[in-house]
């Protein structure tokens, strides 16, 4: 199966047609959307594509398209999350996708709250984390030892940084390794940087796809779907593609 994780920016509107021709061209199973808050939005790129099963919820983050089928889906809001996070169980399978998108801004105050909310996630799939799991989507965070140019940042967000301690303590991603899941798209690229945002100048890697350690020979193939010429123009973020085995 093959999954995308696909950031479309303050509800894609306007952007439905672009969106679809990425999506088109990636030719996914299953779409896992965040900034996905406009359902007409969701419903017409679902549309475009010859995805009709869809589901998105006005307001919230998480939604998502599918050609494969589903046989459910649940918005889950932990306590001590700013947004909810969506589950899809695929039909005929074991296999339940997570999708989640953690709060913005690098600073450490900001990572500390994507801390306390993917703790949170955490704790709320604790009974599936025997099963055959994956979790993507846009942490808005670095993994350890990847690099922060600030060259790159808004002036305003430097001197966030700066005001925060002048070194953020990456603790996110870290969390997630330590909890035995396998990043995926550093275990098939260790030495690429990966980088996914912004399309126009990108410099950072946002968008993660992780499984729990001992599915890891389950994902064939994770790589970020940068070299559409659709996909600069339709969003911020370069969507990250998986093909996994579910039998």
């Amino acid at each position: 199966m093959k999954l995308l994780s696909y950031n479309i920016r303050y509800g894609g509107a306007g952007r439905e047609d672009r969106l679809a021709a990425v999506i088109r061209e990636a030719e996914p199973d299953l779409v896992m959307l965040q900034e996905a808050t406009n359902p007409r939005v969701v419903e017409r790129v679902a549309q475009a594509t010859g995805m009709n099963i869809w589901a998105a919820h006005a307001g919230y983050s998480l939604g998502f398209i599918s050609r494969v089928k589903v046989s459910s889906h649940e918005w889950h809001w932990p306590a001590g999350t700013r947004r909810a996070f969506l589950e899809v169980v695929l039909a005929e399978t074991e296999m339940r996708v997570f999708g989640l998108h953690l709060s913005a801004i690098h600073s450490n105050w900001t990572e500390r709250r994507r801390v306390r909310e993917l703790r949170a996630l955490l704790g709320a799939i604790k009974q599936h984390e025997k099963g055959f799991h994956v979790l993507v989507g846009d942490f808005n965070t670095l993994a350890p030892g990847e690099p922060l140019d600030l060259r790159h940042l808004p002036l305003r967000l430097q001197t966030l940084f700066w005001l925060s301690g002048g070194r953020i303590r990456w603790e996110t991603i870290q969390m997630m390794l330590d909890a035995s899941y396998v990043d995926g798209y550093r275990l098939l690229h260790p030495l690429e940087k990966g980088f996914t945002f912004p399309t126009w100048n990108p410099h950072v890697r946002l968008d993660y796809l992780f499984l729990p350690a001992p599915f890891a020979e389950r994902l064939k193939a994770c790589q970020v779907f940068n070299e559409s010429l659709a996909v600069a123009p339709a969003s911020d973020h370069f969507p990250l593609l998986a093909d996994i085995d579910v039998a």
